[in-house]
């Protein structure tokens, strides 16, 4: 990589790129997810900090090996388990860094800060949902967290399946019925072949069923609708991301992609999460040519946000889009 000049707060710096390997290491206590964030020590930038373990990628070396070797050096564990998920670019006064994040779910040996101050284990949703952590203010346990992270604190508070609605399939009544069974945390209104107020009135009637048992609804349309119909945040078409020259002002905002182009844009305006389709073969679109598993895996590689498989996906295809980097699967049937 050549040098580059980077400006920081009004002073230009030389900076090389620095690559980075992080781990989210994830176990489940008592029922519950947890991660590790531990805490750096005094000699290092930002000394007292909490941040996920990991470090810098040596001269031959992948940011998996990179990763295997710092988790030893600093932990005193050997992973077995673990996959790629999202790549973080942050400027520091110091550096420049490229951070990419692994979750990391198997691991052999007791896991010590061997090179931290200390470490603390954290449930997944100690935030209380995603729409308090943009502050990062207390009661979160640990602070503070070094600003690179943070952004992988909220995208933790996601789940691995984000529902839509089908009422046109199922009936209205029908999907409410089958939202108060399954429950699903993360909802998107769909169902654009409804009359304007009959999507106004289902939408309405699916925040109350949701909000019921704590999840969070978004809807499938413009902001004008979502304003109308109480929910948590807004889904942009691929069409209505490309128009966007800012993140629409909304706690939540996921984007439809289909395209290397269009889940550049979703990351530059800082979206929340993106769909990324189809990669099967779908009932909704059985004439569609779907994009495969590998093209998939390959347009997310860089991705700075939690992205969703979408098209022809079940509750079996979970592991297999998370193995590819995925956040998990979008569907609308089977959740």
């Amino acid at each position: 990589m050549s040098e580059q000049h980077v400006v920081v707060s009004g002073a230009q710096i030389e900076a090389k790129l620095t690559r980075v390997s992080a781990a989210v290491i994830l176990r489940e206590q008592d029922g519950k997810p947890g991660y590790l964030l531990a805490q750096r020590p005094p000699g290092k930038a930002y000394a007292g900090y909490w941040e996920f373990p990991g470090g810098k990628v040596e001269a031959g070396e992948s940011f998996a090996e990179a990763l295997v070797r710092e988790l030893q050096e600093e932990l005193g564990i050997t992973v077995t388990e673990m996959t790629p998920w999202i790549t973080r670019h942050f400027v520091y006064p110091h550096a420049r860094v490229e951070i990419r994040f692994f979750r990391v779910t198997s691991w052999d040996g007791l896991v010590h800060p061997l090179e931290h101050t200390a470490m603390a284990w954290l449930d997944c949703h100690v935030m209380a949902g995603v729409l308090d952590l943009e502050a990062m203010t207390p009661p979160f346990p640990v602070q503070p967290v070094l600003p690179a992270n943070t952004p992988i604190l909220r995208a933790l508070a996601l789940p691995d399946v984000y529902a839509i609605t089908n009422a046109l399939a199922n009936g209205l009544e029908a999907e409410l019925l089958r939202l108060r069974h399954a429950r699903p945390p993360l909802v998107q209104v769909r169902d654009k072949e409804l009359s304007d107020s009959e999507r106004v009135a289902f939408c309405r009637a699916v925040v109350a069923e949701v909000h019921a048992y704590g999840g969070l609804v978004l809807l499938n349309g413009s902001e004008a609708a979502v304003s109308a119909c109480g929910v948590d945040g807004l889904h942009l078409t691929a069409a209505a991301l490309m128009d966007c020259h800012a993140r629409p002002d909304w706690p939540l905002v996921f984007a439809s992609c289909h395209t290397a182009e269009e889940l550049s844009k979703a990351c530059a305006l800082g979206l929340d999460a993106a769909v990324l389709g189809p990669v099967a073969r779908t009932d909704t679109h059985p004439d569609q040519t779907p994009m495969g598993w590998d093209s998939f895996a390959l347009l997310i590689t860089e991705s700075a946000i939690p992205v969703y498989a979408l098209g022809g996906m079940t509750r079996q295809d979970v592991d297999v889009a998370k193995a590819r980097g995925a956040q998990g699967v979008g569907m609308m049937r089977g959740w």
